[in-house]
């Protein structure tokens, strides 16, 4: 199966988010809400890089602060949005990045792992005991239509390593750049 889903357009899902909502006075002012890929990509530029589980060290140390820190870049090149997809719950991701510092980068749970089964690129990574995961890429889109996909090397079930070569956002960056 291919996984250079170039061209394509997203498939619809909706992604169970939690947002701080100051009305409600309690001390964990957050609510639920439906976020569907139509709300977060119709008429946009959004870069989405997706990796294998919030807290783990290479998507900690490197992947997910890479975007971070280069937020404003992005910016300056006409992308509407950066988000961090990954197979975790709101409450996991939220966490996450309470605990790097993430102010900038939006975190898209994708708990029931729909939108990462549906683009294919959902692995089993039970060898570690994580279950069902995110393989590592990263995405450009525009209007809901994925324009470029880095995709790490090696896709496949219980892969032994975890390859972060070409979904960081410096490849994104040159590629946007360069476009």
């Amino acid at each position: 199966m291919s996984h250079n889903l170039t061209g394509t357009k997203l498939p619809k899902v909706t992604f169970k988010t939690r947002v701080r909502d100051e009305s409600m006075n309690e001390e964990n002012p957050f609510k639920w809400q439906d976020m569907t890929t139509e709300d977060i990509f119709a008429n946009k530029k959004i870069v989405l890089f997706g990796l294998p589980g919030a807290f783990t060290p290479t998507c900690s140390s490197t992947h997910l602060p890479g975007y971070e820190n280069n937020y404003e870049t992005f910016k300056a090149l006409g992308i509407d949005e950066v988000y961090c997809l990954s197979v975790n719950d709101a409450f996991v991701m939220y966490q996450w990045a309470k605990n790097l510092g993430i102010s900038k980068v939006k975190m898209l749970p994708d708990g029931n792992s729909e939108f990462t089964r549906k683009i294919g690129m959902l692995v089993k990574k039970e060898n570690i005991g994580f279950g069902d995961r995110s393989w590592r890429y990263s995405m450009y889109v525009e209007n809901g239509e994925i324009k470029e996909m880095f995709m790490e090397p090696g896709y496949d079930d219980n892969h032994a390593e975890d390859p972060f070569e070409v979904s960081g956002a410096e490849t994104m960056l040159d590629y946007l750049k360069n476009k």
